[in-house]
This record gives structure tokens, sequence and C-alpha cells, in this order.
């Protein structure tokens, strides 16, 4: 009877311990997640080296709790803050590197390629996968892929589409116990609302500096 009391408890104390660990590494990436957004909302360069770090360590916290789609995301996202350091710097040399603007006809072309996609993936989760609520995830995923691409190409726009997809993470991170993550994704769409004013008003000034 001792040994069945022993062993539950250092199960019980083993998984405390993981637990605690996974909130540690949680509030690392938060942090550096939050300073990656603030940066972009400056046009700051820097913000690619925070959104690098943030994403790697959430490549590893949501293969965790089984959310592959937003793990796969992140792996991408790894890539893209290379890329976008690679954009935003090309830009600086050669005084190309404005925030512009894309058409309604091209983001509504844009959002049923998406949409096509995510539902196909949401299919093939749903069927050849254990990924927790596998539309969602596959949705965000495949909508925050071509947006995190609008941002290094300094689309106006992909603020908006950021508003959508962080409420409906929200959702997800709730429903994994990701609590931290959660209040950060509310943070979010705060600050991506302020993002896009903040890029338009930018935007208006390069208009008045290219008249005059």
């Amino acid at each position: 009877m001792t040994e069945f009391w022993s062993a539950l408890l250092n199960t019980f104390t083993g998984a405390l311990s993981e637990a605690n660990a996974l909130t540690a590494w949680e509030g690392i990436a938060v942090i550096l997640a939050a300073a990656y957004l603030l940066l972009a909302m400056k046009g700051s360069i820097w913000c690619w080296f925070a959104a690098f770090a943030s994403t790697a360590i959430y490549t590893a916290l949501f293969w965790k709790v089984s959310l592959l789609m937003e793990s796969v995301l992140n792996v991408y996202y790894m890539a893209m803050a290379i890329y976008g350091f690679q954009q935003w710097s090309k830009g600086k040399r050669d005084d190309t590197g404005g925030v512009i603007s894309w058409s309604l006809n091209r983001h509504l072309k844009i959002i049923a390629v998406t949409a096509a996609i995510s539902l196909l993936m949401g299919y093939l989760m749903a069927n050849h996968t254990s990924a927790s609520f596998p539309y969602l995830d596959a949705a965000t995923t495949c909508y925050a892929v071509m947006t995190t691409y609008l941002v290094a190409k300094k689309v106006l726009e992909n603020w908006l589409y950021w508003v959508v997809i962080d409420l409906v993470s929200i959702y997800l991170y709730l429903q994994k116990g990701l609590m931290l993550t959660s209040l950060l994704f509310i943070l979010y769409v705060g600050m991506a609302i302020g993002g896009y004013f903040l890029w338009r008003s930018t935007m208006r000034e390069q208009d008045l500096a290219t008249v005059s």
C-alpha cells in the first residue's frame, strides 16, 4: 500500500514539475511574441529576431499539447522570420520597403483559395491524425501562413486578417489550457487593430512624401 501511494505521489509531482516547466517556457514565448508585435507595429527590423526565438519555443509547446498544425505553423514562422528580416533589410537598402495596400478583389481571391486549402487540410487532419479541433486548427494555420507573408511584404491589410485569426486562436488555446497564450492573443487583437491604423498612417505619410 505504501508503494502505491509513493508511486502515485511521484507521478503527481512529476506531472506538476512538467506543467511548471511548460508554463515557464510559455511565459518566455509570450514575452518574445509580444515584443515581436510591438516592434512590427513600429516597423522595426528587430521584430524578426524576437519572432524567431518565440516561434522556436512555441513549435515544441504546441507539439506537446497535440495542436499539430500549430506546431508546424511555427516552424514556418521561423523560416518567415528569416525571410522577413531579409525583405525588410532589402527594402531599407534600396528604399522600396514602404507599406503597401492590395485591392479588395485581390484579397477576396486570397480568402477563397486559403479557405479551400484549409478545408482540405482540416479533412485530412480529422481523418488521419490525432489533432484536436482539426478544422479550426487548419484554418488558423493556413490563414496565418498567408498573412505572415503579407507582413513580410508590408501589406497594410495583414492586420485585419490577424484580428480574425487571433480571435479564433483564443478559443483554441483556452480549450487546451494555454492560459498565458490566450491572454497574449487577447492583447494581440487590440494590438492588431492598433497596428492597422499605425501602418495606414505611415502609408499616408509615404504618399504625401511622394507627392511633394
